[in-house]
């Protein structure tokens, strides 16, 4: 999610010495004391990996729905942001890639927000899969659309949603065990990215600037990035990257905080001011006033949860992402 987003609800708890005595298992506990998640609802988010020990937390032994951490630890829930059950079905002009009656695969623009959020009540990605959709079943008690992963606000490509709730458990499952191909093009500000690699660094919420993902978290989940140069320029590189984790920010954090190679215009990550000075005096130009990271989901391929169909598509980066790359190709000349 981009700085501009509300991307997720996050809980703390502390086990005290009488949560210890009333309770024996932490399901139960959160249960208790967040009234608002079923048992259900926090299973589902503990598979999701979305609760965990705080990066302050005494850690002693492994996070375990089934028993309750000792008394001292700090247990973290990220409730992911739902779309409210009043969100209004908007005529807003979609991509749309592929399309059955179990769900729906679209090409996202650069600067859509996927869920209705403060500050983003209208204008999202859901706002249009309602209106588009008039065969929209929904997701639990709710008439929406299943979002099961997201792209940031400036990323564009491919995204896939779920009209039922079938589906929507068929795509959290492929999702959660990692089967599903993703593949992302990116120009970073590097010009001596390795050829080809991996990064594997656990990623959480950075320790002082809550907008921020980082590496440096002492809570990070495992993030697994594999990155390929695809052509090189004077003043940066166009990437390829796949991912095998889904966490928030994954691309933008491994490549700008472990690589040292930020997105071209990524104003959270990067200095966009500063890429444009090293960029060619035309493209400098060109991106100016551009407020995105360059990068898309290329590629999305999974077997269909419900009809086992193997699924695979490829949507070229947006024009402004194909017009900079023209611009530094012919720079290079």
């Amino acid at each position: 999610m981009s700085s501009e987003e509300i991307e997720s609800e996050e809980l703390t708890l502390t086990i005290s010495e009488e949560d210890s005595l009333a309770h024996k298992r932490l399901d139960t506990f959160l249960a208790e004391n967040c009234k608002d998640l079923s048992r259900n609802f926090i299973k589902n988010l503990f598979k999701e990996n979305l609760i965990s020990f705080h990066e302050d937390s005494p850690i002693k032994g492994k996070l375990e729905l089934k028993k309750l951490p000792t008394v001292g630890a700090i247990v973290t829930i990220e409730i992911p942001p739902p779309a409210p059950a009043d969100a209004i079905a908007e005529n807003i002009p979609l991509t749309i890639i592929y399309e059955d009656e179990h769900l729906i695969i679209v090409d996202k623009p650069a600067g859509m927000v996927v869920h209705p959020a403060p500050g983003h009540q209208s204008g999202t990605l859901v706002n249009a899969i309602l209106y588009h959709c008039n065969d929209l079943t929904g997701v639990g008690d709710q008439k929406r659309p299943g979002i099961v992963h997201r792209l940031d606000k400036g990323t564009s490509g491919l995204m896939v949603v779920a009209k039922n709730q079938k589906t929507h458990e068929g795509l959290v499952t492929l999702f959660s065990k990692h089967d599903i191909i993703r593949e992302y093009r990116a120009l970073v500000m590097k010009t001596r990215l390795d050829g080809a690699g991996e990064v594997d660094a656990p990623i959480g919420r950075h320790p002082k600037e809550r907008l921020k993902m980082s590496t440096l978290s002492r809570n990070g989940k495992r993030a697994k990035t594999y990155y390929r140069a695809i052509e090189f320029f004077e003043s940066c590189t166009l990437v390829s990257c796949t991912l095998e984790t889904g966490r928030t920010h994954q691309i933008r954090v491994h490549m700008g905080e472990v690589l040292k190679a930020p997105l071209l215009m990524d104003p959270l990550y990067g200095a966009p001011a500063d890429h444009i000075k090293r960029l060619p005096k035309v493209l400098g130009a060109f991106l100016k006033n551009y407020p995105h990271p360059l990068l898309h989901a290329l590629k999305l391929g999974f077997v269909h949860p419900i009809t086992k169909e193997e699924l695979l598509f490829e949507k070229e980066p947006p024009e402004i992402f194909l017009k900079s790359l023209e611009i530094l190709r012919q720079e290079a000349k």
